[in-house]
């Protein structure tokens, strides 16, 4: 294949400049190396530390290589930012799709298509650019965030525009504008991979027959539970206003504490997901999540609402979790919608403050008690022992008979 096989697109007249969500690896080193021949246009690359744990340095070398200017390279620790204003505030909504997936991928693209719009601005540049392929939901969070926030901005999506359809053809490019490619990308690779601070998701090759088990060399975040330790942890989570703030009673950052409890999730072997889930685009597809730390906080959230949520504002809660992970899974977090949500979700988490106490053991987390000086339990209400008249059985009678009311006309119309 030679450069001169390329299809140009229609429509690349005006595109001067473009940042590119940019890792280094395979896949996005050849999208910068089409974008400047395709488009013969300068690249502005960005890579965003999202807590994914390698090294990015590497990165800023490709792409000086690639010939982008030093200052047209971006690399930005985004990690605090991720944490404190996209995590947190998903999962004081106890946002889940489809009853389990903990959104690790979904969040973090909103994030990154927000930078992309500022650095555009910053550097002049005509358009964006992701490496998302045209099968998958990456695709579209990223464009309806760069839409959102930059209405008029010009995007290419290589992978719905080019013909290298193949890893082969994507090696065989590289190899001929002299990208490197490292030894363990050539043929296919076993599955791909996506990793931030708050999980990593593996997908393809080896993972998609769903009757097939993960194979034990997919998972990365968490050690084996059958391999975790015999003798159970038991840990604290302080929360204010719905918030994360301390471990074990030291004070963290949203960051440090997500890092410091997916040490924890992975030492336990917490936080290991096999899902069979719907797309956005229409298909269904498998995937093998780690979320160590996120499913250890989920589940403290939520027993410290146990405590501190009232039962009409703690079930209409969970109803509007079901919409807003829907909405972060399908992209719009920057849709009006969500925002309202948020608002909703955030007045809720007023009183939403206590300590958690949870117990780690081989694969599993649980709540073990909670206190909250919030706390709307009442054990004088709700004892077996003399309540000394905090509570008036007697009071249950008429109750019931009101709520069966309407059954009994019911009955006695219908014959039952």
């Amino acid at each position: 294949m030679t450069d001169s096989s390329i299809k140009r697109p229609v429509g690349d007249a005006g595109i001067k400049r473009v940042v590119l969500a940019y890792s280094g690896g395979l896949d996005t080193s050849v999208i910068l190396k089409w974008l400047q021949q395709t488009y013969n246009c300068e690249v502005v690359t960005f890579t965003a530390d999202l807590g994914q744990g390698e090294e990015l340095e590497p990165a800023r070398r490709k792409a000086e290589l690639a010939g982008v200017k030093p200052e047209h390279i971006f690399i930005d620790d985004l990690r605090e930012e991720f944490v404190k204003d996209y995590v947190f505030p998903m999962m004081r909504a106890n946002a889940t799709y489809e009853g389990l997936y903990l959104l690790g991928t979904s969040i973090a693209r909103p994030l990154i298509a927000k930078r992309q719009i500022e650095i555009a601005r910053q550097v002049g540049a005509d358009a964006v650019s992701h490496g998302a392929t045209g099968k998958g939901n990456d695709q579209v969070r990223f464009e309806l965030g760069y839409y959102a926030l930059a209405p008029d901005i010009k995007v290419i999506a290589p992978w719905r525009e080019w013909d290298l359809t193949s890893r082969t053809r994507l090696i065989e490019f590289a190899e001929q504008n002299q990208i490197m490619v490292t030894k363990d990308k050539r043929g296919e690779s076993p599955f791909s991979t996506d990793a931030n601070l708050l999980h990593t998701s593996s997908e393809g090759k080896v993972l998609e027959d769903p009757w097939e088990e993960v194979p034990d060399y997919v998972y990365s975040r968490t050690v084996n539970p059958e391999d975790a330790p015999d003798a159970p942890e038991y840990i604290t989570i302080d929360f204010e206003r719905g918030d994360g703030v301390a471990l074990n009673g030291e004070a963290c950052s949203p960051a440090t504490l997500l890092t410091k409890l997916n040490e924890l999730g992975r030492k336990h072997g917490i936080g290991r997901l096999d899902l069979v889930e719907n797309r956005f685009v229409g298909m269904k597809s498998r995937g093998m999540y780690e979320t160590p730390g996120g499913t250890i906080y989920h589940l403290a959230h939520r027993g410290i609402e146990q405590l501190t949520l009232d039962r009409g504002a703690a079930h209409l809660k969970d109803e509007l979790a079901i919409k807003y992970a829907e909405l972060v899974y399908n992209g719009f977090w920057f849709s009006p919608e969500r925002e309202m949500l948020q608002a909703a979700v955030d007045y809720s988490q007023e009183k939403v403050s206590g300590t958690v106490r949870l117990k780690l053991y081989k694969g599993n987390v649980g709540v073990v008690g909670r206190k909250s000086p919030n706390s709307l339990y009442s054990e004088k209400v709700v004892t077996f022992e003399d309540d000394q008249g905090a509570y008036d059985q007697r009071d249950a009678e008429g109750f019931i008979k009101l709520n069966a009311l309407r059954l009994r006309l019911l009955g006695r119309r219908d014959g039952r």
